[in-house]
């Protein structure tokens, strides 16, 4: 980048002035200095340091060919004769590999002899700039500014040589190895009826340009958008008749062996004929293709949008949708921005270190197809174009100048794009406004519904007919939406999390499963249209599994009492909601975590639990007690229904799903940097469980080390039972096991003996079973006789 500020504020000063004149002081007068210009390092400034691409040459070169085209355009509206002997408006790309050539030619209005020493003999002196400020702007829509495009051909070539045709000069040839001379001669050979050619020699390391797919994909990626067609050299294998020299050879041998008679007697033969192969050269169009951003959208059909985005994303799908705007103010621009399908394979990898899908043009030419500034990553499956014609450049036409512009055409583009999402997210179909400075279109599937004519009678069939077309219209954009939701729900919660200026905006395009249909996708606004008219929360709760969060024992009251909870069994669901906290003035509660309180409950209720909470305080204050390393606080729970106790996280600490997140991560430390290893945890109680009543009584009385041991078997069993991972299993373990034996009437450290078996009769046994089995073995005949005793009597 240095590099490039150096070469671009030297050649601002060669643009801006090549005379310099210093005024020491009115008195002493105006002394005029000239600047000491080294041009070959000027060149080799030009070369080596503004381009960071050597491929950039074709760009550069094809777009002075469409200027040239676009200046002859303009000019023959007011004299016609420029274009009455020959209309072709075109570019030709050629290529010989023995020669090892590369040459561009063009139809336009070419140069005199004074425009070829003026304008490539003078560096930075831009051609086209001149042409503009002759016309006064006009309504042209020319590419070149800096008269520095041209000098990109040194990238590849040695030598470079100019053959230009103006209608009122004769042709001439410009010609130069990038040193600190020129020549110019006339041209003899290879005359043009009008326009310019340029033809590379190429240098030793850029023989890779003499391939026609090579360049056929540089015309493809930066300049397929062009106005006039781009022709490229292409050879085309035939198959051809040809006389087979080698038989009729042979067949003249043979007749020279025959006397005269013979041959006399022969009929005329026709010429032996045998198929080659050949390879015929012909132009191949490279930028069939049209912009059809530049088009009035009422023009557009929507087979058109669909076969463009085919052809420029080589995706084998229709999108599901797309949107077509102009944006106005600070900066001028067309943008189609489509949605596919599908999601990319590789949509997550390199997540950080990949750009949008999106390709800056400007005046129809690639400027940047990795352009991180336009779109924001969770949003890079957009596809689609931006093109403007007074964007900012710099001198390499690489990369944009002013960083103000990006940020102003990014959030017209992320607001577009939301807006093109959310349309499909509304299952009324939306509303098509426009906004004030924006004018767009995006496509809406309709039925199209017969209207009745004049004199026809209207039948509650017709009212059915369309009713069945409204329904099956609803069903056709849930299924749309639900299939953008499969492939791209993970890039919109990533949204939430990092663009807090959108954040209320994606919320509403975010889908989740819950408990009122787990098999059902629900957005904030349809929970809320179902919660309770006193609930101020959305509960969510974050799980493995949607049928684990069923079943955790800190939504079994919530469950119980009607209320609905969201089930977020994607990892990345936590992360958004601990981003996102309220929705539409409703805070969103994970019900694993925190204080939890029921928003219905009333005075009466609130004395009810302060008793209880007093009457269980013993057991409180001994469970606290006992296990003080591992527990912050035990406390009544108002969540549980069915279960003894549940283990939950403070408001601000690890949830279960996150801690286990946390200790997945390859680089995650298990010590105590980790905050979530050392985490202390809540126990909440049940009240109205059997078990938790007997340990209330037992507390009371003087628990013993059985009663001890069930407290840390039940902290440990809700351990497991709330998604958090034990610290010692096997300890637990053996609790459990000492806990089962004293439930079986076994004392709880029983020894383990060997199992006593009678060796002496389970020989007998083992005797008595062999001979049963020999027995059994033995053949009886069809006559009920024993065939051994039979074998014994022969």
């Amino acid at each position: 980048m240095r590099v490039q500020l150096k070469s671009f504020i030297l050649l601002l000063m060669i643009v801006l002035q090549q005379h310099v004149t210093v005024i020491r002081a009115a008195e002493q007068g105006v002394e005029e200095f000239e600047f000491q210009t080294e041009v070959g390092r000027l060149m080799d400034i030009i070369i080596n340091s503004l381009y960071t691409q050597k491929e950039i040459f074709l760009r550069e070169l094809i777009s002075n060919s469409s200027d040239a085209l676009d200046k002859l355009r303009f000019l023959s509206v007011k004299d016609p004769k420029l274009t009455e002997d020959f209309k072709n408006l075109e570019i030709y790309v050629d290529f010989d590999a023995e020669k090892k050539t590369i040459s561009i030619t063009d139809t336009g209005i070419g140069m005199t002899k004074q425009d070829l020493i003026q304008n490539l003999g003078t560096i930075a002196k831009s051609g086209t700039t001149n042409f503009i400020e002759a016309i006064k702007g006009g309504n042209v829509n020319i590419i070149g500014q800096f008269g520095v495009g041209f000098y990109s051909s040194f990238l590849v070539a040695q030598k470079v040589q100019v053959s230009s045709k103006h209608p009122e000069d004769e042709q001439w040839v410009w010609e130069s190895s990038a040193a600190n001379s020129f020549h110019v001669f006339k041209e003899t050979e290879q005359l043009l009826q009008r326009g310019t050619r340029v033809t590379l020699f190429l240098k030793q390391d850029a023989q890779e340009f003499l391939d026609e797919k090579k360049l056929g994909e540089l015309i493809k990626r930066h300049s397929e958008f062009i106005n006039f067609p781009i022709n490229l050299r292409h050879f085309k294998e035939v198959e051809k008749e040809v006389v087979d020299e080698e038989a009729e050879a042979k067949r003249a041998e043979e007749k020279a062996a025959k006397t005269d008679e013979e041959i006399n007697e022969e009929t005329d033969e026709k010429p032996i004929m045998k198929k080659i192969k050949e390879k015929v050269p012909e132009w191949k169009v490279m930028n069939d293709n049209k912009a059809i951003w530049t088009r009035p959208k009422e023009e557009i059909s929507d087979e058109d949008y669909v076969q463009f985005y085919k052809s420029f994303s080589k995706d084998y799908e229709d999108p599901l949708n797309w949107i077509h705007f102009k944006g106005e103010g600070e900066v001028e621009f067309t943008s189609l921005l489509y949605c596919p399908k599908k999601a990319p394979h590789d949509l997550f990898e390199n997540y950080y270190g990949k750009s949008a899908a999106l390709k800056l043009y400007v005046r129809r030419v690639l400027i940047n197809e990795e352009f991180e500034e336009l779109m924001p990553r969770y949003l890079n499956f957009i596809r689609g174009v931006v093109d403007s014609d007074d964007l900012p450049l710099n001198v390499n036409r690489e990369s944009i100048q002013q960083v103000k512009m990006l940020k102003v055409m990014s959030r017209k583009l992320v607001r577009k794009a939301l807006d093109m999402i959310k349309k499909m997210a509304d299952e009324e179909g939306g509303d098509d406004s426009e906004d004030e400075d924006d004018s767009e279109e995006s496509h809406e599937e309709e039925v199209k519904q017969k209207e009745p004519k004049e004199g026809e009678q209207h039948s509650e069939d017709d009212d059915d007919e369309k009713g069945e077309d409204k329904e099956k219209l609803t069903q056709e954009r849930r299924d749309r939406y639900k299939a953008f939701w499969k492939e791209f729900g993970k890039n919109i919660k990533l949204g939430i999390i990092e663009d807090s200026s959108n954040r209320n905006k994606l919320a509403k395009l975010t889908r989740w499963y819950s408990s009122h249909n787990s098999t059902e996708l629900t957005s904030f606004d349809q929970y809320i249209s179902r919660a309770k008219e006193n609930q101020d929360s959305i509960y969510f709760l974050a799980g493995e599994t949607k049928e684990i969060i069923l079943n955790h024992p800190t939504i079994q009251k919530l469950l119980k009492k009607g209320y609905e909870v969201l089930l977020l069994d994607d990892p990345i669901d936590e992360f958004t909601f601990q981003n996102l906290n309220e929705y539409e003035k409703k805070k969103l509660v994970n019900v694993g975590k925190g204080n939890f309180k029921f928003p219905e409950d009333n005075e009466t209720e609130r004395k009810r639990n302060k008793a209880v909470k007093k009457a269980f305080e013993p057991l409180t204050s001994w469970w606290k007690k006992l296990l003080t390393n591992d527990l912050d606080e035990v406390r009544i729970s108002q969540r549980l229904h069915d279960d003894p106790c549940v283990i939950v996280s403070s408001e601000h600490g690890y949830s279960a799903q996150m801690e286990r997140i946390s200790k997945a991560q390859a680089y995650a430390n298990q010590d105590r940097s980790n905050p979530a290893a050392n985490q202390k945890k809540i126990l909440e109680i049940n009240p109205n469980h059997p078990a938790i009543k007997e340990l209330l009584e037992r507390v009371k009385e003087d628990p013993d080390s059985q009663t001890e041991e069930i407290a840390n078997v039940l902290y440990e069993g809700a351990l497991v039972n709330s998604g958090y991972s034990l610290k010692d299993p096997a300890g637990f373990a053996k609790k459990f096991y000492r806990l089962l034996n004293n439930a079986l009437g076994i004392p709880k450290d029983a020894p383990i003996e060997e199992y006593e078996v009678d060796i002496e009769d389970d020989e007998e046994e083992a005797k008595s079973d062999s001979q049963t089995q020999s027995d059994e073995n033995v053949d009886i005949d069809d006559n009920g006789n024993d065939q051994q005793e039979v074998k014994d009597d022969l």
